[in-house]
């Protein structure tokens, strides 16, 4: 079942071309590096930049197309189908932290960066979380002291990294003033070859393997004050761009989803039991039928929110109701491919337990589906509700 009915006609010829990449060099490579663990390799990041998928959603000035976010989606979404760190470095370019640099820096940081992850000579991982400091954000106790010289002195230690040790840059959310709460947190971008930059032990994810996920720590990091991408009190203004990788963590399950449905489409219209194929039983045409509305319901929610937004932010409610939407879509609709793959579903040879794994692993990225479901209401209600009462 392809979904490029469902996408702006517009779209169709670059979803063909992705599509293409993803299952004639990545679909044959794929398994044998999730089973390996091996880091989507650097050589092929810069062919991705080659084709400009990396840089669909970013000015034109600075190497990119500039075009609208959904464009970027489309690409993103045929990669993961079959190969999902290929499709982290057209995310993290497109809709990660490298767009929060093309949205709030300054015209020398976008100068100085985009350019060169365009390309896919380098690329930039965002470092909000920390080890005492997750869904709670504003917990966050790393620092940054700005001098009289001019310089930020960074110190603190950010966990669940993806791509940490990986990146050459870092978009580091940290404390920049004594204000409590969000009032205090800034951003500073931070080069991975700065002294004192350094890296803890690669986690050993159930999913996300070939997207490297590491602690990455600041040892008194001197970073120069035209580092600086928002100052404190801007920590409001950092997450509504955040939004924006939301859109793609959401296409990331959307993939998943779809993935895992065209599989099970193939599998059960071949295998045999009890004389006839699968598909010939009822069970398994209701099981399909709800795989199918799964997936499309998730797949509209997020192009109402990608459309919407066209070259800018995107709506906070509908980005929380495409990704909580596609979160849980991925996660059940990847289970019950599984089940109607029976044993060989629970085996390594039909991909379907590697849909699984990451499925989760996307669920719990960029803001998990409990939390969005927060979002949602407080979007719905105007209103903000305060966890710590």
């Amino acid at each position: 079942m392809q979904p490029s009915e469902s996408a702006p006609d517009a779209y169709r010829e670059i979803r063909e071309l992705a599509r293409t990449v993803a299952r004639e060099r990545y679909a044959p490579k794929a398994a044998a590096w999730d089973a390996a663990r091996t880091r989507f390799p650097k050589q092929e990041r810069a062919y991705l930049g080659e084709l400009g998928f990396l840089g669909i959603a970013l000015p034109e000035r600075y190497g990119g197309s500039g075009s609208p976010l959904i464009e970027a989606l489309v690409v993103i979404e045929e990669l993961a189908k079959e190969c999902r760190p290929a499709a982290f470095q057209a995310f993290e370019a497109n809709t990660g932290p490298a767009q929060v640099v093309n949205l709030l820096g300054t015209e020398q940081q976008r100068e100085r960066y985009l350019p060169s992850i365009v390309k896919g000579e380098r690329t930039m991982a965002v470092a909000i979380s920390e080890p005492d400091a997750g869904s709670a954000a504003t917990d966050m106790t790393t620092r940054a002291k700005l001098s009289a010289n001019g310089t930020y002195t960074l110190n603190g230690t950010k966990r669940w990294i993806s791509n940490g040790g990986e990146a050459e840059i870092y978009l580091v959310y940290t404390r920049l003033s004594d204000e409590p709460g969000s009032k205090g947190i800034g951003a500073l971008i931070v080069e991975a070859d700065r002294p004192g930059v350094s890296f803890g032990a690669q986690e050993r994810l159930m999913g996300f393997r070939g997207i490297p996920s590491a602690d990455v720590i600041f040892d008194d990091v001197e970073v120069p004050e035209e580092n600086l991408l928002i100052g404190a009190g801007g920590f409001r203004r950092l997450f509504s761009a955040f939004s924006i990788e939301r859109l793609g963590n959401s296409t990331m399950s959307l993939a998943i989803g779809q993935a895992a449905l065209d599989r099970t489409i193939e599998y059960v219209q071949q295998r045999m039991q009890f004389g006839k194929p699968l598909i010939e039983f009822q069970s398994v045409q209701m099981t399909l039928a709800d795989m199918v509305m799964d997936v499309e319901a998730a797949r509209q929610l997020l192009y109402r929110a990608a459309r919407n937004a066209g070259t800018g932010l995107p709506n906070p409610l509908e980005v929380s109701l495409a990704k909580t939407t596609a979160n849980e879509m991925a996660k059940r609709v990847t289970d019950l491919a599984m089940q109607l793959h029976g044993g060989n579903g629970y085996t390594e040879e039909y991909g379907i337990e590697r849909l699984h794994r990451d499925s989760h692993g996307w669920a719990l990225a960029g803001g998990t589906p409990t939390m969005q479901r927060i979002r949602i209401v407080s979007e719905l209600l105007g209103r903000g509700f305060d966890q710590r009462r």
